[in-house]
């Protein structure tokens, strides 16, 4: 007996040695072979980038993933305990592994195996941390061994806070999201801190099955495993019987973020991301956790592209209808193959096919399934009959007039942009670079070159106001034939309308907009100053060196030109276009200041007294503040009296000048208040003319007008800031002399002091430039 015992125990030990043996070298074999796990500790998930506008509004972010990682002291009670009872229970007691919860997974899958069920799994908190940081999705006995090692290892090295808060913030939970406080954004529109336990218990129910359980595909199977969540609650202690009766009562109720107001600002947002990522690099931009802020005023950049859009449309109706998109059989998914239509949400256009032509109507069905009628008053601008425009089975636009009522659209073939900027620092406020986002990321207010025409003039008669010329001094209005060099042809410049005015003031030269006159002043000047002139105020950076450029011939964005714009209010002085006020990392340090303004002394004034702070800017003074207020003056009379004169029915302070190039290819309108100064562009993407009479008063003004009248009221248009040493004085609007009784047309005329006579104000001023053959000649 005592012999038989013997080999017994000799045989258990063995096994248990050889057992033991296995065991061990398994191990060693695994463990010689593990990643390293040691980088948790100090491991930074990648964070998104986020752009805030000048209110503080999230109108982006910039990230691979969408993830807002939250420090484990921020993470809410509620949301731990829901994802403790719904993934792991024991998370706080077991040493990586969870034995019970391992044993009970083995005797559960036994009858799942022989039922053809799926299996189950026993993965604790920190084995999904150690498979989602350091190994694959690999499902396999391999896997499984790695990660229970790694369980143990990680446990050893972190605390179990520091496991929880890298499993919260790493966590997928569909819809793009990881970890929670995407999450509480992506489904209920809340930081963390705001939700509810009935919410929190949702966010627990997702990591099981994401894509399953996500509550905007499947309401129903979200609310059972969301129930299942909020009794385990109940099994662990977390809440009481009466709260688990009444969260299992309550609905799901999801808030998705409104983004379509967001759309707008794309053009906007995409060249931030552009200037940030040249700076700065991918991985710090989409994985840093940068937080940008802009300048964009939300309100602004909405008006500004429903007025761009407006402009754009109402140019395109006047060229008339130019066919259907295309032409499909009707099935009643029709809509689902026309992806490379579509068009932003905030546009309101839905895609529709035509279902029947009557004589004065059209029937047609959305792609919201929604049927309806075009009538004749919403297509008679094609200028055709209802037969000869469509036909059976053609894809349209169709924007939503009310029920069942639909007006017929479509996507302008011309584009163009706009820009709206503080000019005295140069923020930029609003850009929309384009009529779609979607249909052409081009960005015609930064990257398309174009030339200006007219709207460059300003600029020439502001550089002759700075060489002793008055708004008075008379230049000859008549035909001019220049060289331009050697194998190159005569130059004939010539005015709008071809006409010829004689002996004109300079203002006139500016309301008028008369090319004669701006390519004598030019010659008087001489090429070298308006080229150096032009660079100074960054119009221009290399242009040719061609008389031609007074007419704006070179090309230049929008962006630019409307930057040097702004010296004619800010007093003279050079601003840079600003889209990035601020940007700090993920820390709070400021990484990118762009306000180049300082405020003196400001850290010896007390905020409870009568001081308040000076701010000084920095900026460049390129030409004098009384130069300045001589051009703002005679670009108020562009409103009054010239080619802006459709502006006068807004009863506002108004400066600006159009633009129109040969041909009337380009057309432009740069115009401000004492406050906002907007600039627009209009034209092809591949340039021909827009049509006899498109000028700049007609295509760009027109905009402009838009956007002034839907977002600056009367007080925020108050009459623009006088210079100090300039005197105002009554003239002869014709003959720029100082008006005596009689006089029939007259206005007022702003003079530097230093270039008034005391005897003769005005009139020895003018003789003297009459007298200047450089600028009266004949040919």
């Amino acid at each position: 007996m005592s012999n038989l015992f013997k080999k017994i125990s000799i045989f258990i030990i063995s096994g248990i040695l050889i057992v033991s043996f296995i065991a061990i070298s398994i191990l060693w074999a695994f463990s010689n072979k593990l990643p390293d796990y040691k980088f948790l500790k100090n491991y930074k998930a990648p964070v998104s980038s986020k752009v805030y506008s000048g209110n503080g509004e999230l109108v982006s972010d910039f990230s691979t993933e969408k993830r807002i990682f939250v420090p484990y002291n921020s993470i809410p009670k509620k949301i731990i305990n829901a994802f403790l009872s719904a993934e792991d229970k024991n998370f706080f007691s077991h040493p990586g592994v969870d034995a019970k919860g391992v044993l009970r997974a083995i005797i559960n899958n036994i009858s799942n195996i022989l039922s053809s069920k799926r299996l189950e799994g026993a993965s604790t908190i920190t084995q999904q941390v150690a498979k989602n940081f350091l190994l694959t999705n690999e499902v396999s006995l391999n896997r499984k061994i790695k990660e229970a090692i790694l369980a143990f290892r990680i446990e050893r090295t972190l605390s179990k806070e520091r496991i929880l808060e890298l499993y919260l913030n790493q966590i997928y939970l569909g819809g793009g999201t990881y970890g929670v406080a995407a999450a509480s954004l992506e489904y209920f529109d809340k930081p963390i801190t705001d939700l509810t336990y009935v919410e929190a218990s949702l966010l627990a129910a997702l990591p099981k099955a994401p894509s399953r359980y996500n509550p905007y595909k499947n309401k129903a199977l979200a609310k059972f495993r969301r129930d299942l969540v909020i009794k385990n609650l109940l099994d662990n202690n977390f809440i009481n019987s009466a709260q688990y009766n009444s969260f299992i009562k309550e609905k799901i109720k999801l808030k998705k973020r409104k983004k379509i107001l967001l759309e707008n600002s794309l053009y906007f947002v995409e060249d931030v991301r552009k200037n940030i990522l040249n700076k700065f690099g991918y991985d710090k931009v989409y994985k840093d956790g940068l937080n940008i802020k802009t300048p964009l005023d939300l309100n602004l950049q909405n008006i500004a592209s429903e007025s761009l859009r407006n402009g754009l449309i109402a140019y395109d109706k006047r060229k008339g209808w130019r066919g259907a998109l295309t032409n499909v059989d009707y099935t009643s998914e029709w809509f689902k193959v026309l992806k490379e239509f579509k068009l932003e949400k905030s546009f309101g256009w839905d895609l529709a096919i035509v279902k029947k032509i009557n004589k004065f109507s059209i029937n047609v069905e959305t792609n919201k399934e929604e049927s309806g009628v075009i009538e004749y008053k919403d297509i008679s601008w094609t200028k055709k009959e209802t037969d000869e425009l469509l036909k059976k089975g053609d894809i349209i636009f169709v924007k939503k007039i009310k029920k069942g009522i639909y007006s017929l659209r479509q996507i302008p073939e011309v584009n163009g942009s706009i820009v709206v900027m503080d000019p005295y620092t140069g923020r930029v406020l609003a850009m929309t670079g384009g009529f779609s986002f979607r249909q052409s990321e081009f960005n015609r207010a930064s990257q398309a070159l174009r030339q200006p025409g007219s709207a460059f003039k300003p600029f020439i008669y502001a550089l002759a106001l700075e060489n002793n010329y008055t708004p008075s001094s008379l230049v000859l209005d008549a035909p001019l034939v220049l060289e331009q060099g050697t194998d190159l042809k005569l130059w004939k410049p010539q005015n709008y309308g071809k006409k010829f005015y004689g002996p004109s003031t300079l203002r006139t030269g500016v309301e008028k907009s008369r090319n004669l006159m701006t390519v004598r002043i030019s010659q008087d000047l001489g090429l070298n100053k308006i080229i150096n002139f032009s660079k100074k105020l960054k119009i221009y950076e290399n242009p040719n060196e061609l008389l031609s450029i007074s007419l704006g011939s070179a090309e230049t964005t929008l962006i630019q030109l409307s930057s040097a714009y702004s010296s004619f209010i800010n007093g003279g002085k050079l601003v840079t276009p600003i889209l990035i006020d601020r940007i700090q990392d993920s820390e709070g340090n400021t990484i990118l200041n762009n306000d180049n303004r300082v405020c003196n002394k400001c850290d010896e004034i007390s905020h409870l007294g009568n001081q308040y702070p000076n701010i000084i800017d920095n900026f460049e003074q390129i030409f004098s503040q009384e130069t300045a207020y001589q051009m703002t003056s005679i670009l108020e009379g562009v409103i009054q009296r010239g080619t802006g004169k459709g502006l006068r029915d807004l009863n506002l302070d108004l400066a600006g000048k159009t633009g129109t190039t040969n041909n009337n290819t380009d057309t432009w309108f740069i115009g401000y208040t004492s406050k906002l100064l907007v600039g627009v562009y209009v034209g092809y993407d591949n340039p021909k003319s827009l049509g006899k009479r498109e000028t700049g008063a007609r295509t760009a003004m027109p905009i402009f007008k838009d956007f002034i009248k839907k977002s600056v009221k009367k007080k925020d248009a108050r009459p623009f800031k006088v210079a100090n040493n300039v005197v105002m004085m009554v003239v002869d609007s014709k003959t720029g002399e100082k008006a005596s009784f009689g006089t029939k047309k007259t206005i007022i005329e702003v003079f530097k002091k230093e270039n008034i006579n005391k005897e003769d104000l005005i009139k020895s001023k003018i003789n003297n430039r009459l007298k200047n053959n450089n600028v009266l000649r004949f040919y």
